[in-house]
């Protein structure tokens, strides 16, 4: 072992490391720590032990390979103070207001009851986004990842809302963490949004469509939701290609003003900006959630290229504010995990199947024709 230089606690992390790993030489670099380990067995399990341990005394460890070999560094952590409730409640309480407002202009473009149009509207809109950060904040508690309650972002009608952020205020531990950290708040947003599309379909009516009114180009999920509640009899099976190749159409062909059009109830609505924005978040860009699934898969290289590919492919479908938003995340550089050795385990890579086909059956063209 090499010198320690003096360093406070240096012998009480070199213990805890060491119950871990064997260490082939300990000095201070940097004024920080630093160890080159061999795993004494998987080195992912072990390091998330020393991280267990020192965490309580004040310390983070950062696992790297340098030069072929496995290094831990130990930093001090830093004490931040957590977002404040209060102005999370009335951030809440303000976009509960902006979202009921919503709602009730939204029914009286379709002849809805204002009232109860508003009521369901922000019980949808916000269950869509609050349940969608709640993920997040259930994967950072079982990491012990620290982050702050949702901030609800109050918008103007039509939506209501801006949608909601949670603070993150220390880095995951590795590549798993941060895999769930991203896939979390997309997969139980689409949960919730499943059962708002159907609620709020069901709550829709049919009725001859209007020459000059406004019309959705809505998802393959959204098509096929809309023909299972109004045709029950018809084989899901055999609809679902039915469903892909009216989706096709819309990118061509925009409605015959002589035929029948759905029209939305606000929860209907809600269900449909719910698709968008999951779509809009698995996009492998920057630090939207499909950037972490994209950088904990591919790392810093393959997921920057892609992620380019990403925003191009925002601005071509026409959703220049959220390209122009992917793009200001894209300029800062990915984090990365506190073990950068560590692979992410096959269970999550296979999982990413789901996030794939979640993103194809919520793919929502331009709003509007």
């Amino acid at each position: 072992m090499g010198m320690d230089g003096g360093y406070s606690g240096f012998d009480d992390i070199h213990r805890i490391i060491e119950q871990e790993f064997i260490i082939e030489e300990g000095l201070v670099e940097y004024d920080l720590p630093t160890f080159y380990v061999k795993p004494r067995n998987d080195a992912k399990v072990s390091f998330l032990r020393v991280l267990e341990k020192l965490e309580p005394k004040g310390y983070v460890p950062f696992m790297r390979e340098r030069n072929g070999r496995l290094t831990i560094h130990v930093s001090r952590s830093e004490s931040k103070k957590s977002g404040r409730s209060i102005i999370s409640l009335i951030l809440f309480l303000a976009t509960v207001g902006t979202t009921l407002y919503s709602g009730y202009w939204l029914s009286l473009i379709n002849n809805y009851d204002p009232y109860l149009g508003a009521v369901t509207f922000s019980l949808a809109i916000m269950s869509v986004m609050g349940l969608h950060e709640m993920g997040h904040k259930l994967a950072a508690r079982k990491y012990r990842v620290k982050a702050t309650n949702p901030y609800f972002i109050p918008g103007p009608p039509p939506i209501g809302t801006f949608g909601a952020v949670i603070r993150q205020e220390s880095l995951y531990p590795n590549r798993d963490a941060l895999f769930d950290l991203g896939a979390s708040g997309p997969v139980l947003g689409f949960i919730v949004t499943l059962a708002v599309t159907v609620l709020g379909i069901m709550m829709s009516y049919v009725g001859p469509a209007s020459a000059d009114g406004s019309y959705l180009k809505v998802p393959m999920l959204f098509i096929y939701i809309e023909g299972m509640v109004f045709n029950p009899n018809q084989n899901p099976i055999l609809f679902f290609a039915e469903a892909a190749s009216i989706f096709i159409l819309q990118f061509t062909a925009p409605p015959s003003p002589s035929s029948l059009a759905l029209y939305v109830h606000p929860v209907a609505w809600a269900g449909y900006v719910g698709m968008l924005v999951t779509v809009l978040n698995l996009m492998p860009a920057g630090m939207l959630d499909g950037g972490h699934v994209a950088f904990s898969i591919l790392g810093h290289k393959v997921s920057r290229i892609i992620g380019i590919l990403a925003i191009i492919g925002l601005f071509l479908a026409g959703f220049w504010l959220m390209a122009l938003f992917a793009l200001f995340l894209f300029m800062m550089r990915h984090p990365d995990p506190l073990d950068n050795v560590s692979k992410l385990s096959n269970k999550k890579k296979a999982f990413s199947i789901v996030l794939i086909a979640i993103f194809i059956l919520c793919f929502t063209p331009l709003p509007l024709f």
